[in-house]
């Protein structure tokens, strides 16, 4: 029977998956462990720097060191000790494949898919030996324990943290850099450029019309205040682009149904051909805004 079903290394600073063991077992009780590393591994900031979850039959161990964490999930009859020696030499290991400067500058989810060899390496030596190669280590393991015991980390504090994860408590305004958005296309940085270019003739039009304005006895004010309402629509469109934000659908028609009322109202001012590529390029804008997705994470791409 194995005793270390699963090894997985990330990131502290925001969760991200570094590497991970090939696991071939699927019962039940394994997979909500993997679920509950995943959400663990995207609050450690929460977390000192050693834990460990209990479970029925499957304990989680974790610890943290120089912005990365080691974390397992192993059968409750192994010993706590042999756990974290376990976790101790997959650091030794990982620190002396990969450098802090690389760890650092990783973009992608796996990174360092390779490292998946040494992880089944070092399980086979635990699973078959049943703890590390050599006593002292285990002994030195055992007084740092006593000295400093892990916190045992109940599943209530879990499932809120899961709660967090998956958007059903209210996260805080930093918490969004997880949220990333498609590539931006082509189209999308020709929408960008037009309506740049009209948020620039609405804001040198309606500069230009305020001087009239005061000297005709404030006559033509609501112009200026189209133009200008039109000008910061237009670098609205451009940010909700560019950027996540919640009620997208409800905003890009907002902003869109302001910039057609401006344009109409300006008529006059402007002939029916600018009318028209002002609305068309707003229209665009709304357009590519609805149809950017968020990027597919792929749930950790299955582990």
């Amino acid at each position: 029977m194995s005793l270390i079903l699963f090894a997985f290394v990330v990131r502290v600073r925001d969760g991200l998956p570094l590497s991970a063991s090939t696991d071939f077992e699927h019962n039940r009780e394994l997979q909500e462990r993997k679920q509950q590393l995943r959400t663990i591994s995207k609050a450690l900031a929460r977390f000192p720097d050693r834990g460990s979850i209990k479970g029925q039959k499957l304990n989680i161990y974790f610890v943290c060191s120089e912005g990365v964490s080691y974390m397992t999930v192993c059968h409750c009859s192994l010993p706590v000790a042999k756990a974290f020696c376990f976790l101790e030499d997959l650091r030794w290991e990982f620190t002396a494949c990969f450098n802090s400067s690389v760890v650092a500058l990783a973009a992608r989810p796996y990174p360092f898919l390779e490292f998946d060899s040494t992880i089944q390496k070092l399980k086979q030596q635990y699973n078959q030996s049943g703890g590390p190669a050599l006593e002292v280590t285990l002994a030195e393991v055992q007084e740092d324990l006593r000295i400093k015991p892990p916190l045992e980390i109940n599943l209530e504090e879990v499932d809120l943290t899961n709660g967090i994860a998956n958007g059903h408590v209210d996260q805080g305004p930093g918490s969004g850099q997880n949220v990333r958005l498609e590539p931006v296309t082509a189209p999308g940085i020709l929408s960008l450029v037009l309506n740049i270019m009209c948020a620039s003739l609405n804001i040198i039009r309606g500069v230009h019309l305020i001087e009239y304005t005061f000297q005709d006895d404030y006559d033509g004010m609501w112009n200026v205040v189209a133009f200008l309402l039109a000008f910061v629509c237009c670098l609205l469109q451009c940010h909700l682009y560019l950027f996540h934000s919640s009620l997208k659908k409800l905003k890009s028609f907002t902003l869109l149904s302001i910039i057609i009322l401006c344009n109409l109202y300006l008529f006059g001012l402007r002939n029916i051909w600018q009318l028209i590529f002002h609305i068309s390029v707003a229209s665009l804008s709304t357009v590519l805004i609805l149809t950017r997705k968020l990027q597919d994470r792929s749930n950790d791409c299955g582990v």
